[in-house]
C-alpha cells in the first residue's frame, strides 16, 4: 500500500511537488514562496500567464522545471471532507508513474478545516484512489504498473499528527481488504478459502468461528443448506465477534452479510450476460468481514458480531427445485418459486441465528440482494429497508458522510401479502424475482419483535465499469465506511 508520510520533505528529492488553488485563487508569489525556489516561482508565473488555469476542482497543471515537476491542482471553492477525498484520489492516478511526491498543505479559501485535516482527507482519498487489483497478470510490462511508493506531506507552520491519521489508514486498509476479497474469482474464492481467510483475522483478537456443513446442519440452517445442495463446494457460516466493551456482556449489534461466492442462479439458470460478474455476490459478506477488521484495528469500544453465509449457487442433478418446502431456522416454511432467490433464503437463516445467539437489538443486513435496486437507483445508491425510522437516518446519515449513500424504499404491507403461498407459510419470491420491497418483506418475517432492523440492498454499488477518484474499475468496497461510521458514531462509547 502507498506510504504516507507527514511533517517534512521527502528524504530524497521527489518527483513531483503538489499545490493546491483554490478556485479564482491565481498566482500569490508571497504564498507561493514559501514552498518554491526562485527559479520555480519564475517558471510557475509564466505558466499561470500563459495558460487558462482558473483552480476548478479536478482542473490541473502541470509544469517542469530543473527541479522536476510541479502539478498544480485546482481544488474548487468550498470544499469539505468527501471533496478532499475525490481530489486527493483524482491526484494520485494523475502522478502514479512519479516514484515520490511532496504535497504542499496550506489553508484553503471557505473551508472550515486545518491544514492537518486537509492533509488526512487528501492522504485517505490517495490510498483508496491507489489500489488496484493486478495479481493475476503475467505479461504486463513494468511500465503499465502504477511507480508511486510514497507520498509526503508538509504544512507550513503547522504540524500534522500522525496518531490522528491512524483511523484513516485502517479504515482504508479494510476497504482494500473488501475489495481484494469482491475482486477474487470464483475458483480462487470458494466458501472453503473464504472461510479460510476470515479465520486468519483472529491475529487481530477477533474471535472467528467457522460452521461447516455438520454444525449448519445441527442449528438448523435449513434454507441455508437448501440453496447451497446443487454446489459441488460446501458451504460455511463464518461468526465474526468484536468485544471491545470489556465492561458489558451485552451486543450492540449484529452485522449480516450475504456471501454467495458464484451466483449461478441454481436450477433457475441465468442468461448468458447475467452469469458474468455473479463472483461479485459476495460483497454484502466481504463489507461485514472487513468492517469488523477496521473496528478491532481502531480498538473501538463496543461489542460488535458480524455473521456472513459463504456459498455458491449452482444448478446439478442435486440442486433445490422450484415448488419445494423447506423449513427455515424460524419454523416458519417456505415454497421455493424461484432457485435464483437464494441470497433471501440465506439471509432468512443468518437473521434468525444472530437474534438467537447474540440477542442483539440492533441488526443490519447487506446484500447484493435484486437487481430492480441497480435499476432504480443507478448504482449511486444503494437501497435500505427496515422497521425503524431512527435507525434508518443513523445508516443513511452514515452513508451521506462518506460518501456511500442509501435512499429509503418502500416496505408496505401490500408488498408482504405478494409473498403468501398457497402451499406454505410463504414463497421465497412473489411477482417479480427481482423486486427490492418483496425480499425485504420476506426478511422481514425472520425478524423478532422489538428488533430495529434495516436491510441494505447494494446491488450496482459493489463494483465499477469505470476508473473513478476513489473507486477504481471493479470491486468498490462499498459498504465498509458506512458500516464502520454507524457503529462509531452511534453504538461506540
Amino acid at each position: 500500500m502507498l506510504e504516507i508520510i507527514f511533517n517534512g520533505a521527502a528524504d530524497a528529492k521527489p518527483d513531483v511537488k503538489i499545490i493546491g488553488f483554490s478556485e479564482g485563487q491565481g498566482y500569490e508569489s508571497d504564498r507561493l514562496g514559501k514552498f518554491l525556489d526562485k527559479a520555480e516561482l519564475k517558471i510557475l508565473e509564466k505558466a499561470f500567464q500563459l495558460e487558462d488555469f482558473s483552480g476548478k476542482k479536478d482542473e490541473f497543471l502541470e509544469i517542469y522545471s530543473e527541479n522536476g515537476k510541479i502539478l498544480c491542482v485546482g481544488l474548487g471553492c468550498g470544499v469539505d471532507n468527501l471533496s478532499l477525498r475525490q481530489i486527493g484520489g483524482s491526484i494520485v492516478k494523475k502522478i502514479s508513474h512519479d516514484r515520490l511526491a511532496l504535497f504542499y498543505v496550506d489553508d484553503i479559501r471557505n473551508c472550515r478545516l486545518t491544514k492537518e485535516q486537509i492533509a488526512h482527507c487528501m492522504a485517505y482519498g490517495m490510498l483508496l484512489g491507489s489500489y488496484s487489483f493486478d495479481k493475476y497478470f503475467t505479461t504486463k510490462k513494468d511500465s503499465e504498473y502504477p511507480r508511486l511508493e510514497k507520498v509526503c506531506f508538509s504544512a507550513p507552520d503547522s504540524v500534522i499528527e500522525l496518531k490522528n491519521f491512524l483511523d484513516y489508514a485502517s479504515l482504508a486498509n479494510a476497504v482494500r481488504y473488501a475489495r481484494d476479497l469482491v475482486n477474487e474469482p470464483a475458483n480462487r474464492l470458494t466458501p472453503e478459502l473464504f472461510a479460510e481467510d476470515i479465520k486468519r483475522l483472529s491475529y487481530l483478537n477477533l474471535d472467528v468461528k467457522i460452521l461447516d456443513v455438520r454444525e449448519l446442519r445441527r442449528e438448523q440452517f435449513n434454507l441455508l443448506l437448501a440453496a447451497a445442495q446443487g454446489a459441488a463446494n460446501a458451504p460455511k457460516v463464518a461468526v465474526i465477534t468484536w468485544r471491545g466493551d470489556k465492561s458489558s456482556d451485552k451486543w450492540a449489534a449484529a452485522l449480516v452479510g450475504k456471501g454467495v461466492t458464484y451466483d449461478a442462479g441454481g436450477i433457475n439458470l441465468k442468461t448468458g450476460k447475467n452469469l458474468v460478474n455473479m463472483h461479485f455476490d459476495m460483497a454484502g459478506a466481504a463489507a461485514v468481514v472487513a468492517t469488523l477488521k477496521s473496528l478491532a484495528v481502531q480498538r473501538r469500544v463496543v461489542n460488535v458480531a458480524g455473521i456472513v453465509g459463504l456459498m455458491e449457487n449452482m444448478p446439478s442433478g442435486s440442486a433445490l427445485r422450484p415448488n419445494d418446502v423447506i423449513i427455515s431456522m424460524s419454523g416458519q416454511t417456505v415454497e421455493i418459486r424461484d432457485t435464483d432467490g437464494e441470497g433471501r433464503l440465506m439471509l432468512a437463516d443468518l437473521l434468525c441465528y444472530a437474534q438467537k445467539k447474540f440477542g442483539v437489538k440492533n441488526i443490519v443486513d447487506i446484500a447484493t440482494l435484486t437487481g430492480t435496486v441497480e435499476y432504480a437507483l443507478g448504482g449511486l445508491y444503494a437501497g435500505i429497508y427496515g422497521n425503524d425510522d431512527r435507525l434508518i437516518r443513523q445508516l443513511t446519515a452514515s452513508g451521506e458522510a462518506v460518501g456511500e449513500k442509501l435512499w429509503r424504499l418502500p416496505l408496505d404491507e401490500e408488498f408482504d401479502k405478494w409473498i403468501n403461498s398457497d402451499v406454505a407459510d410463504m414463497k421465497n419470491v412473489g411477482r417479480n424475482i427481482g423486486d427490492g420491497s418483496q425480499a425485504a418483506a420476506f426478511l422481514r418475517r425472520y425478524i423478532n419483535k422489538g428488533i430495529r432492523w434495516a436491510h441494505i440492498d447494494m446491488d450496482g454499488c459493489q463494483y465499477s465499469d469505470e476508473d473513478r477518484p476513489l473507486y477504481p474499475k471493479g470491486a468498490t468496497g462499498y459498504g465498509v465506511q458506512l458500516l464502520n461510521h454507524f457503529v462509531k458514531t452511534y453504538l461506540a462509547k
